[in-house]
């Protein structure tokens, strides 16, 4: 589960990443549901959580996609073209090179969706080819006691996204 609401938030955040000028979330608490096709594969469930957003720690979560995309990535291009966000990509991940397209549209402000086709070569194992969509849609404001970054997962358990990226630059 830690690894599917990773998942989730980094493909957000390497999508946003690409490019400077783009939307960011509106504060507050969203609900964010991922499907996969190698989830669909291994029959697993929809991956639901909510997520305590604000606009600064959206911004750092899009600093350090960017950083992490400059290191990994040796293509990035990005076209926002009316309500939606067109990207490409070429990274490395392990020993495969990850080769992404896809578009994200909404608004920003009440809902969104991104919808990422990739390709992996060499594959990883049983995967060569994966597609995933994200849904967004805002909630309210976060609920007292909620800090930015937390992640409240379907079964009630609380990750905070922000702790967890300074534990992982120590």
């Amino acid at each position: 589960m830690l690894k599917q609401m990773l998942a989730i938030t980094l493909a957000f955040c390497t999508t946003v990443a690409l490019g400077a000028d783009l939307p960011k979330r509106k504060s507050g608490l969203w609900e964010i549901t991922s499907t996969s096709s190698a989830s669909a594969k291994a029959n697993q469930p929809v991956v639901s959580m909510s997520m305590c957003v604000d606009q600064n720690s959206d911004a750092d979560w899009i600093q350090s996609g960017q950083q992490m995309s400059q290191v990994k990535c040796s293509k990035q291009e990005t076209k926002v073209e009316r309500d939606r966000i067109l990207f490409n990509s070429v990274c490395n991940f392990g020993k495969s090179t990850v080769t992404s397209r896809g578009v994200a549209s909404g608004d920003f402000n009440k809902a969104y969706k991104v919808e990422t086709q990739s390709t992996y070569e060499p594959p990883l194992p049983g995967m060569k080819d994966a597609s995933s969509t994200i849904t967004a849609k805002w909630l309210s404001p976060c609920k007292t006691g909620q800090r930015p970054g937390d992640i409240i997962m379907s079964n009630g358990t609380t990750i905070n996204m922000n702790d967890m990226m300074k534990s992982m630059k120590k």
